[in-house]
């Protein structure tokens, strides 16, 4: 199976036309079909369903597209790097973010970095532990920050500076937006949003014994969706501070757990992970910022 196949296989994917895949590609129509049957014996499946004006994916043919994006983006960064290995201006750093307030101190570090390597680029995408650890060991991401304590054994890591807290995002006009802080009392019976990571963990590790009082109405990825719900009185959001836009215009508040709850965030990296120069200096530059 070549990568040159994939990138076919990819593109008729996302057009779901094999006339317009062959004009992006700068192929002629029949060479695009014959690679295409020649992958599907290959896999001895039927990757694709033939309608007249357009093409559709299997189940088979939606498995191999998910393979095949890693398996694309991993060759290209891989290009990419060794493009770079003596590019002392910049290169490419790939990260993969939890959602956190305490990203702003990665994002000083890449700031400094800008001035002294003006052609460094990076790529970032966002995702919970599950989604940017996997990106992480399939070497498709450099970095990875979590908002949960990473495994030793598999990863190096930093701990940022200061951990995240822990609230409820409610409307404005919520009787429980007049106190300082709310408390497992106030929340039991409410309709409640959060993570799933963050409901199964650091909120069950909150509650303890008295986590079955409380009613989880939706989990949300992102905060910011979540926060759409709670703007339409579907439920009250758990959530890090400083996440959500809560101004006095914005018809939020946000009000800290009580008693406090904090989340650690970590930078971590794969053991015996061999980095470009670029993301070298980033770490240096990272481990620099942390330790202080």
């Amino acid at each position: 199976m070549e990568l040159k196949t994939l990138n076919y296989f990819l593109a008729v994917a996302r057009e779901e036309n094999m006339t317009r895949a062959a004009e992006q590609l700068h192929v002629t129509q029949p060479t695009l079909s014959k690679q295409l049957k020649a992958l599907e014996e290959e896999l001895g499946k039927k990757l694709f369903t033939r309608h007249s004006f357009s093409i559709q994916l299997t189940e088979e043919g939606i498995l191999l597209g998910k393979r095949a994006e890693d398996l694309v983006k991993m060759a290209d960064k891989i290009t990419e790097e060794f493009h770079t290995l003596d590019d002392i201006l910049g290169g490419d750093i790939y990260l993969g973010l939890a959602e956190s307030y305490q990203i702003r101190h990665l994002a000083a570090v890449i700031r400094a970095m800008k001035t002294t390597y003006p052609a460094l680029h990076y790529h970032i995408t966002s995702g919970d532990t599950e989604q940017v650890t996997e990106k992480l060991d399939k070497g498709i991401i450099d970095f990875a920050v979590l908002a949960q304590e990473p495994d030793p054994a598999r990863y190096h890591f930093l701990k940022f500076p200061e951990p995240d807290v822990w609230g409820l995002v409610m409307p404005a006009e919520c009787p429980l937006a007049g106190k300082s802080a709310v408390t497992v009392d106030d929340l039991a019976g409410l309709p409640l949003f959060c993570s799933e990571q963050g409901w199964n963990h650091d909120i069950a590790r909150w509650c303890g014994s008295r986590m079955d009082e409380l009613q989880p109405e939706g989990s949300f990825r992102l905060s910011y969706n979540g926060s759409i719900f709670v703007r339409e009185g579907l439920g009250y959001l758990l959530t890090f501070d400083h996440l959500i836009d809560t101004h006095p215009d914005s018809g939020l508040v946000f009000r800290p757990l009580n008693p406090k709850l904090e989340t650690s965030i970590y930078l971590i990296w794969k053991k015996y992970q061999v980095f470009t120069p670029i993301a070298e200096r980033m770490l240096e530059m990272v481990k620099d910022r942390f330790t202080v």
